[in-house]
């Protein structure tokens, strides 16, 4: 699977800059004598309490042992898309005063500096460090200035870099107080799995913590929050707490939401708790052998016929038909076949038509190929009695036009025209109507730092593309089971890249579906969570199977991390999940191969 470097850096803008300004400022600016009663004001600029008193956007900072300057402990933070990672301090400082900001910094295109001064907010930087370097600016505060923003950042795409013994030196201001509890909490309007909220500012307060039924759920600097994850149909109660250096402040009064109907995606309801789902060679052979649907055990909850594809890309015109014989010697007939998914879902088990698979590019660009799309694949469901849909989009069906940078509201046709057909879909076949999906990790994860082209251009506009399809459908998702396997390292929410084969990828990738993530580092667009009926962990049946296959050992390692936090190894989760829904693979046919493996450690996990 390709993949691209980080987004346009501005390299060559910024090398002539750099002499400009450290000709004109000096790398280190002259600053006002301090005078006796001046101290140190930042808060453990050393970083030897870990991060207390320090916040870093999107999750980037982290404190480490080596490189340091001082002390035993120093800054590291790194960017990731469009976060440039920024940690930052507000102090508290006297009016009409002079200070001295200075860091020792590591690193390339490393920034220092001071907003909210009253007068002219400064900053300094350094284009490259190999070693720690001195940095430091001056500045005065306004008359009426009681506190500043102390800052520092690296640049968009670079590795991380390092700061120690940052140091603020000038008069200290009158000590702060703690906030008074915010007011005018509102609630708007829910949907099935989040309620968004907003309040009146607190005096004082650099931040605000978001409570769910007492327990905290959310930190934020400005007045607003949306809170994510919730169940359908159910009662929530919330509060506000506001922050700053000298503490927390009580909590606001509670308001109550009600989230809507629909959370729980088509068809969930008839599935069970925890669901096996496999794909079935239908259409093909390969060197699994064919595999009769009467033949498929009882482990199978949910069976994706493989696979339905397009007379053409652009057609929207979808065909399946079972393997020919001269390919597959031991295919039953239609018949048999259509007798056999009814036996199936007489016993409880979802049917559905996989459309897409490696070889099968499906690519709405018109109105004439979404209802085309529509009108075909009804025609399939009808003909062989499915029970819905899975869509199984790879290479290039689905990419972002650009300028498309919102996944909250798309404008590229074949985004918009596959998300319209699906609801047409939901809408025909109504409540019972499953809906799943099975994409790439290139094509949600790595949404996490990279947005389709990016803000520059240049990107692979295919990055993250699947988010505004499963954003805009979540309400009729039944499962989500992104493949975690060919696929490249992928960045999770600690900001470590995160290698497939093991218990660790599948922790991370699905702790980030569970949790939700700021698209391309941007905290201003974050995925929400989703409900974690909705999720299932995609994994290849053997070695044969895709890359990244998984040991029965370490997927149950994974397994108890996410559903009761143990065999985490050193990835936090940032919950724990036991309503997880289960597991797919690709597919049937190779577990067969493999002696039903994968499928029989499913059973023995979950006491099937």
């Amino acid at each position: 699977m390709e993949r691209t470097g980080p987004p346009a850096r501005f390299t060559g803008i910024l090398a002539v800059c750099s002499a400009a300004l450290m000709a004109a400022a000096g790398l280190v600016a002259t600053a006002p004598a301090a005078q006796a009663a001046d101290t140190d004001l930042a808060r453990n600029g050393g970083f030897e309490a870990g991060l207390d008193g320090w916040t870093c956007s999107g999750g980037s900072g982290a404190v480490v042992s080596s490189p340091v300057h001082g002390g035993a402990k120093a800054l590291k933070a790194t960017p990731a898309g469009s976060d440039n990672a920024r940690c930052s301090q507000t102090v508290t400082v006297k009016p009409d005063s002079a200070y001295t900001l200075e860091a020792f910094v590591q690193g390339g295109y490393v920034y220092l500096g001071a907003s909210g001064t009253g007068t002219t907010d400064v900053s300094t930087w350094t284009q490259s460090a190999g070693s720690y370097t001195k940095l430091g600016t001056s500045f005065r505060t306004g008359p009426s200035t009681t506190s500043v923003t102390v800052y520092t950042h690296g640049w968009y795409g670079t590795p991380a870099y390092h700061v120690d013994d940052l140091s603020l030196v000038g008069p200290g201001g009158a000590p702060a107080t703690v906030p008074a509890a915010p007011g005018g909490l509102r609630a708007g309007s829910p949907t099935s799995s989040s309620v968004p909220l907003n309040w009146t500012a607190s005096a004082g307060a650099t931040g605000y913590h978001v409570y769910r039924d007492g327990a905290k759920v959310l930190s934020v600097s400005g007045t607003s929050a949306t809170v994510t994850g919730l169940a359908a149909s159910t009662a929530y109660s919330f509060q506000v707490s506001a922050v700053n250096e000298a503490g927390e402040s009580p909590k606001s009064a509670a308001v109550s939401a009600t989230t809507t109907q629909g959370g729980g995606g088509g068809g969930s309801g008839d599935l069970p708790a925890h669901a096996l789902v496999g794909y079935l060679h239908s259409s093909f052979a390969n060197g699994s052998g064919y595999t009769r649907m009467a033949d498929v055990p009882d482990s199978w909850d949910v069976i994706n016929l493989a696979f339905g594809e397009p007379t053409s890309v652009t057609s929207g015109d979808i065909r399946f038909s079972l393997c020919p014989v001269a390919e597959c010697p031991g295919v039953e007939t239609e018949a048999e076949f259509k007798a056999a998914i009814k036996a199936k879902q007489a016993a409880g088990k979802k049917v559905l038509i996989s459309i897409g698979g490696q070889n099968g590019q499906v690519q709405l660009n018109s109105t004439a190929a979404r209802d085309t799309f529509v009108s075909s694949v009804s025609r399939i469901i009808d003909t062989y009695g499915l029970d819905g849909l899975d869509i199984d989009f790879e290479g290039h069906s689905l990419s972002l036009n650009t300028g498309d940078t919102d996944f909250r509201s798309p404008t590229t046709p074949v985004i918009v025209n596959l998300i319209s057909a699906v609801k047409t879909l939901k809408a025909k076949y109504g409540d019972d109507f499953v809906l799943t999906m099975a994409p790439e990790t290139f094509f949600v994860q790595l949404g996490y730092q990279y947005y389709g082209s990016g803000p520059w251009g240049g990107q692979d506009p295919r990055a993250g593309a699947y988010l505004p399809v499963i954003h805009a459908l979540r309400d009729d998702l039944t499962l989500l089971h992104v493949q975690d396997y060919n696929s490249g390292s992928i960045m999770g929410l600690d900001n470590q890249y995160h290698s497939m084969g093991g218990a660790d990828f599948h922790i991370a990738m699905t702790d980030m579906l569970l949790t939700g993530f700021p698209v391309a580092g941007d905290r201003t667009k974050v995925f929400p969570a989703l409900r974690p009926e909705q999720v299932a962990i995609g994994l290849p049946a053997s070695t044969q199977a895709g890359n990244g296959h998984t040991s029965p050992a370490e997927v149950t390692k994974a397994l108890n991390c996410l559903t009761k936090k143990t065999d985490c190894g050193s990835y936090q989760t940032h919950g724990t999940w036991p309503a997880l829904r289960g597991l797919m693979t690709w597919s049937i046919n190779w577990d067969r191969f493999n002696n039903w493996e994968f499928s029989k450690n499913f059973d023995a996990y979950f006491g099937n």
